[in-house]
């Protein structure tokens, strides 16, 4: 038996309301302060679209510590749920939730080409499948949604995300003189936590790779 099991097609929503309506039930599940687990893996996850809407969504799993490549999957699907603002998670969720189905394991780390509470609703991509599947979740997006200071041009440096007065995240400059990322919690961990396992896995590039190798995973799929 897998050890999660994807949402039926038809309990995801069809119309704005009704997804406007489970971001507010699932919004207050999120939970902000550290996973006692040890994050011995993580997986990086991403999706690729066509013009016609085809979506091909891609997960591999990565040893925190080596950094290979463990296991990885790739499920194709469609994107049933108009673009709206705030709304993107329902274009990619079920295909996600497929795809980290056919895992062998569960990974400790959820890594998301996404935003986590830094988003404006304060629940983003990250949030919304962290609380699905019950794991630990990052959001490391490439732009941000709220105001921040640029952080001192070391790797490492760090400043906050702010969005009206609350600090939902931080720009993390991952590489030295290069544009920062921006990570916010997901569900399970905080925001130092993620920032340092944001570190562990970006050694050279700016974005983590996870996302690297899930992005290029999704895209070949997609393309094939």
């Amino acid at each position: 038996m897998t050890w999660l099991t994807p949402i039926d097609e038809h309990a995801w929503p069809t119309t704005l309301d009704e997804a406007m309506a489970i971001q507010d039930e699932l919004r207050p599940k999120v939970e902000t302060t550290g996973s006692t687990r040890e994050f011995g893996t993580a997986a990086g996850i991403d999706c690729a679209y066509s013009e016609t809407g085809a979506v091909a969504a891609a997960v591999v799993v990565l040893n925190t510590t080596t950094l290979e490549t463990v296991d990885s999957a790739v499920a194709h699907g469609t994107t049933e749920f108009p673009y709206y603002p705030g709304l993107l998670a329902f274009r990619e969720l079920p295909t996600t939730m497929r795809v980290l189905a056919q895992l062998d394991t569960a990974p400790d780390l959820l890594v998301c080409d996404a935003q986590g509470l830094a988003h404006p609703r304060r629940f983003g991509f990250a949030c919304h499948l962290g609380v699905l599947t019950g794991l630990p979740s990052i959001g490391v997006a490439k732009s941000v949604w709220g105001d921040y200071l640029e952080p001192a041009p070391e790797r490492g440096a760090r400043t906050d995300i702010i969005i009206d007065g609350e600090v939902v995240g931080a720009a993390l400059r991952t590489s030295a003189g290069v544009k920062p990322v921006f990570v916010s919690i997901g569900h399970r961990i905080d925001l130092d936590t993620a920032c340092a396992q944001v570190l562990a896995l970006t050694p050279k590039y700016r974005l983590p790779e996870t996302t690297r190798r899930a992005d290029s995973r999704c895209r070949t799929a997609l393309a094939d």
